[in-house]
């Protein structure tokens, strides 16, 4: 089984359990049949997940995405007639969305020397991770067996994702390269056979927070906003969508539409342009 159906599957299982859970309190009853799912089903279902298992409110949305697909996939099959999701509203909450750092901000983390070396190996994973995209799972997983060396000298990471299984395509810039020469003799990482000192996810998450403030940056930093900062700068700054999935280990530019945000000086610089374009006389 791929990773990525394996992630499917634990979702829906999840979903199946809370499902389960919410028939059983509300109508006192095992199963219900599909075309009992109905609108009123599906808010206390909602309501079901955000207060008994204190799903926030965009994970809750995120699995009655799956049943809405599900839904799609039996009125496909003719098993159901009528889509109760059809005047169901279902909204991403955008102030827990991350927040990625600007290049000013980067620039900042980069070069703020640190207390301690406990920080200083979390400040460089989390800044290996905005120079090359790599999610937190994969640089942890990261293996002297997935650096190539192309026939132009350029360093490269090929490394397929842990979540999905997508080989990422990285080619690696100088920060990065330094990075794994100065942990290359590390005996943390020796010993765990890894390229970089990477800590459990929490503590990278806390740790970065008082990262955060020794540089006044007034965001919360974790892991993932790495990602996204890597993400958001590559499309500032020029790189197509279709590469930038390439190198994210995007199946397809779908997905990498979520990472890139546009700034507004990017955002900016294109209207420059059109008027440009359009000047007349």
């Amino acid at each position: 089984v791929s990773r990525i159906t394996q992630v499917t599957a634990n979702k829906y299982h999840r979903l199946l359990r809370y499902m389960t859970e919410y028939t059983q309190v509300q109508y006192q009853k095992e199963d219900l049949p599909l075309d009992r799912i109905s609108y009123e089903y599906i808010d206390g279902l909602n309501t079901h997940m955000q207060t008994r298992h204190k799903c926030r409110n965009n994970g809750a949305v995120n699995l009655l995405c799956c049943l809405k697909n599900f839904i799609l996939y039996a009125i496909r099959n003719e098993w159901i007639e009528k889509n109760p999701f059809r005047f169901y509203k279902m909204k991403i909450d955008k102030t827990n969305v991350k927040v990625p750092l600007t290049k000013a901000e980067l620039d900042l983390l980069l070069k703020r020397p640190m207390p301690n070396e406990r920080l200083e190996r979390i400040r460089d994973v989390f800044c290996f991770c905005a120079l090359t995209g790599l999610a937190f799972t994969d640089v942890d997983h990261l293996k002297a067996e997935h650096i190539r060396t192309d026939e132009n000298g350029v360093q490269w990471i090929h490394k397929p994702r842990e979540k999905t299984s997508v080989m990422s395509r990285i080619p690696l810039l100088p920060h990065p390269i330094a990075l794994l020469k100065k942990y290359e003799r590390d005996e943390t990482c020796r010993a765990r056979g890894k390229l970089l000192p990477v800590p459990s996810n929490a503590k990278m998450n806390a740790y970065l927070k008082e990262i955060a403030a020794i540089c006044n940056i007034d965001k919360t930093l974790t892991t993932h906003v790495a990602r996204h900062t890597f993400a958001c700068l590559a499309v500032e700054y020029g790189m197509p969508i279709d590469v930038l999935a390439k190198v994210l280990g995007h199946s397809n530019t779908n997905m990498t539409r979520h990472y890139a945000k546009f700034s507004e000086e990017l955002i900016g610089r294109e209207m420059l342009k059109l008027g440009e374009v359009l000047s007349v006389g």
